[in-house]
């Protein structure tokens, strides 16, 4: 009995994988907005519009982020976790992020709220797509930490102090430049897809070159490229 071969993903696109991969790549890889991708395809000879390129990214910006989630080695085993505020239509949201001792990002939540049931949300998220618990995490004095933790992993070491979880803080910095490059966010929701995707993208074409000389870096950044590849060429994402 003959089997049926997966559809893939990219099937009734005019364009070719390669163009779609690249446009969500510079995207998500750089503070670059619609138009200006637009711009940029077209000095190639590439034509087409930015609303295409959104709906592009829409599409496969959360496919490329999961499968390089599950490619990439397993994180490590102290988390810092923060929370810092996003104004969206005049309304306060909290965007709930963790990071691994190395700054590699392990996942984000967008909520309306930075109490107990928020905190026990984003453990529940974390745990869930991790698939194992910390040694440690590190957070700053907020209470909701601490009450949910209790709860959610009571064997965990909590360490709780403001100049302990620098790291944390300082990872927002490229969402900050994001945010501006945007205008902000449309909605909660917009949020939430964005830095979604955005985060292992980013992460996965952001080695700590500071750490690396420049042949170790190139060599670094060619096995990143290979795995780019790999991810969207349409074999493993839905």
């Amino acid at each position: 009995m003959k089997k049926n071969s997966p559809v893939s993903p990219y099937k009734g696109y005019r364009f070719p994988p390669i163009i779609i991969s690249h446009c969500v790549w510079l995207y998500f890889r750089f503070s670059l907005s619609f138009r200006d991708i637009e711009e940029l395809m077209g000095e190639r000879g590439v034509l087409l519009s930015y609303e295409t390129i959104r709906q592009w990214c829409m599409k496969f910006g959360q496919a490329y982020a999961h499968e390089l989630k599950r490619r990439r080695a397993r994180s490590g085993d102290k988390w810092h976790l923060d929370e810092v505020f996003l104004t969206i239509n005049g309304k306060r949201s909290y965007l709930w992020r963790a990071v691994d001792q190395d700054g590699d990002v392990l996942d984000i939540l967008v909520q309306s709220r930075r109490n107990k049931k928020a905190a026990k949300k984003f453990f529940r998220k974390l745990l869930k797509g991790l698939e194992y618990i910390p040694r440690v995490i590190i957070t700053d004095k907020l209470a909701s930490y601490a009450a949910a933790k209790k709860e959610t992993m009571p064997s965990v070491e909590h360490r709780q102090h403001k100049g302990l979880n620098n790291r944390a803080e300082r990872s927002y910095q490229p969402t900050r430049q994001r945010e501006r490059t945007m205008r902000r966010f449309k909605s909660p929701g917009h949020a939430q897809r964005f830095l979604s995707a955005f985060g292992p993208i980013s992460d996965h074409f952001r080695p700590k070159r500071h750490s690396l000389n420049a042949s170790a870096y190139r060599a670094l950044m060619q096995e990143r490229f290979e795995v780019w590849n790999g991810v969207t060429n349409g074999k493993n994402i839905v």
